[in-house]
């Protein structure tokens, strides 16, 4: 199937509601039947008939196939948050006694999901530098049930031998996740290089427009049901039948976003790359990145964030170039039509980071749909207020 396919006809059926273009949103808590008949069927076979749209919804399903197909699975299911899909995926694939072997430096939320929640109920997790699929081998134990990538990561952007470490998996009958949220389905397809689970936050590239917050696992039809049937339906954290359609909508564009964000972030780099300032750049398709070749080999094109160390003597320092920006906005997430800036320094009184993985002078850039040159602009105003203290009254 084609990406056009997909985005703009797969699982619609205008027919059905009165040649609408844009397929509806069902708001409806339940739906209701005319026999008992029908309702003990639609019970039965509740991950494919909607009985209960904390399980099944029409307008939900529309989206469902269309991500499935975008990351050439079987299926897929969509959660009311990124943390909330990764967490579903791996809860329904260990239990208490089993060993997890996981990436370093993932999304902070799967950390905690990881070493802390999933800990307490007896599941261990060793930690992994991924640059080596030698390194995945050697944590891997009798009890191991699972191997979780994030490949490129959303701060460092270190990335994992996918296809290598999913034969890995295969050879010792392990499962696989990966997080996919950073290239998107349509610049890393893993899956086909192996991987059994893909999870996305949907919150990011495939919403586009910071108007909703969603999670997607994509998988084999028979994972997804196992899925739906324990943690899915058990704990709840489903999408709304308005944010599926804020999805459905977001879809529409996603090409054309991610092509306008990866010639844009091109040119960026290029201008930080000459920056006195800029002490490194942290970025999978920068040809100074130690990764370049295996981003080259995996993924299609370079998207839109990255991370820069400023070279600066002091945290003022940071915090006067990131307050001297105008056209980015001081933002914790990304993938959508807004520039942002994330500062690592941030970081350093929140309860909910690991302060000492990221140095205060970090700061993670996204690129959005502004003329990269209005940008380049405001970042070098914010360059030349770095060493210019603030007036004190």
């Amino acid at each position: 199937m084609d990406i056009s396919y997909i985005i703009n006809e797969l699982g619609e059926d205008r027919e059905q509601y009165f040649g609408s273009v844009a397929p509806p949103i069902f708001q409806t808590s339940m739906f209701a039947f005319k026999t008992t008949a029908q309702m003990r069927e639609a019970l039965q076979n509740e991950a494919e008939v909607p009985f209960y749209t904390r399980g099944n919804n029409p307008t939900t399903t529309i989206l469902q196939k269309k991500l499935a197909a975008l990351e050439n699975a079987e299926d897929a299911l969509v959660f009311a948050s990124g943390s909330a899909a990764v967490a579903a995926a791996v809860m329904a694939n260990v239990q208490a006694g089993d060993h997890v072997v996981c990436v370093l430096k993932p999304y902070s939320w799967t950390n905690k999901l990881l070493n802390l929640l999933l800990a307490r109920f007896g599941v261990q997790t060793t930690m992994v530098d991924g640059s080596e699929v030698a390194h995945f081998e050697a944590a891997i134990q009798p009890n191991t049930k699972l191997i979780y990538l994030e490949s490129p990561n959303s701060w460092t952007f270190e990335q994992q031998d996918i296809a290598a470490v999913a034969a890995l998996a295969k050879k010792h009958q392990l499962l696989t996740i990966i997080d996919n949220s950073y290239a998107s389905p349509l610049y890393q397809n893993p899956i086909g290089m192996g991987i059994d689970m893909v999870v996305h936050s949907a919150t990011k590239y495939l919403g586009g427009h910071s108007d909703t917050v969603a999670g997607v696992v994509c998988g084999s039809k028979e994972m997804m049901r196992k899925i739906f049937h324990s943690e899915f339906m058990t704990i709840g954290a489903v999408i709304s039948p308005f944010n599926a359609w804020l999805l459905l909508r977001g879809l529409r564009t996603l090409p054309i976003r991610l092509d306008r964000v990866s010639q844009s972030t091109a040119e960026i780099i290029a201008y930080l790359e000459k920056h006195p300032k800029v002490a490194r750049i942290f970025y999978p398709f920068s040809p100074s990145d130690p990764q370049y070749d295996l981003a080259q080999k995996q993924m299609c094109k370079g998207a839109g964030q990255f991370s820069i160390a400023l070279k600066a003597e002091t945290m003022e320092e940071v915090e006067r170039f990131c307050d001297g920006l105008s056209r980015f906005l001081l933002a914790c997430s990304w993938g959508s039509y807004e520039s942002l800036i994330f500062p690592a320094c941030t970081l350093y009184t929140s309860e909910n980071y690991q302060n000492n993985v990221l140095h205060w002078s970090w700061i993670r850039f996204y690129i959005g749909l502004e003329d990269p040159q209005v940008l380049i602009a405001d970042l070098e105003k914010a360059f030349a207020k770095m060493n210019t203290p603030v007036a004190q009254p």
